[in-house]
Order: C-alpha cells, then structure tokens, then sequence
C-alpha cells in the first residue's frame, strides 16, 4: 500500500529538529487536519495560519498588498509570499501554503485550481495543480497534492 504524505513528512521530520507550519486560503485547514492525523506530529509540527480572506493574508502573514493586486490572490507570487511569511511567524524550517479556486472560476483559472508552495533552507517552491472533482473533492486532492510537494522538497535537502 502507497504510504500517506503525512506519513512519509512524519517520516522525514520525526527525531530530525526540523519544524514544519502551514498557510491555507482554499484549503481551509485541511493540510492541518491531515498532518495532526499522524500520532506525535506536535513534535515537528508548530501550527498553521488558515488566512482565507485577503486582509488576512496581509496583516497575519506578510502578503504585500501590491502582490495581490499585481498577480491575484490564485497566482505563484501569493503562494510564495504565504509560504515565507508562515515561516517567519512561526520560525518553522518547512513550510506549505495553498491559494485557489475549490470552486467557482475566476476568470482567469477555472474551478479546481491551486498555486502551492513550499518554503525551507533551500529557497521557495510553487506548483500549480488542478482537478475537477467538486469543491470538497477539490479541497481534498488539493491537500494531498500540497502535502506530496512538502514531502519531496524535504526529502530533497
């Protein structure tokens, strides 16, 4: 049987001192709920910023106002700047973040599209991915795929 993200960044993380936190917009938690799943996971988990309104994404974690209005809040640049700014707040090594569309299109990605990123020692990371599976199947895969992108940028360093 396929091992878990949450397992395999349990895994990864366990014993090692490193630190993960997360930033959610459309996932709202969901990465969260999957990593506490994992018995032990306070050891390296520090917590998440679930930032789904956009003054949050400015005042909680840093997302300059000038990149929103630049790229969109779905765009690499917002991801990234979630996932550095969850970092610096909590003062994690690792971290993910997710920005997009469970549902309803924007005009410009459609329904069940998501900018990730990861951040760490080694610089930050986006990825775009999609899926058409209906909001919570949307939310769902959003989460394992944000997850699995975690999960190799750790094991990578």
């Amino acid at each position: 049987m396929k091992e878990k993200q949450q397992y395999r960044i349990a895994r990864l993380l366990k014993g090692s001192g490193k630190t993960l936190s997360a930033a959610e917009s459309c996932t709202g938690g969901e990465i969260s709920h999957l990593i506490t799943t994992v018995s032990g996971s306070s050891e390296y988990y520090l917590g998440s910023v679930t930032s789904y309104a956009i003054p949050i994404k400015e005042r909680l974690l840093g997302v300059p106002a000038e990149t929103v209005e630049t790229f969109g809040v779905v765009s690499p640049e917002v991801a990234a700047a979630m996932a550095e700014g969850v970092r610096k707040a909590t003062g994690s090594d690792y971290s993910v973040a997710t920005t997009g569309l469970a549902e309803g299109g924007d005009g410009h990605y459609p329904e069940g599209t998501v900018w990730m990123a990861v951040s760490g020692p080694s610089g930050t990371r986006t990825r775009l991915f999609s899926c058409n599976l209906g909001r919570r199947g949307n939310i769902r895969q959003f989460a394992k795929a944000a997850l699995k992108f975690l999960a190799d940028y750790i094991e990578n360093q």
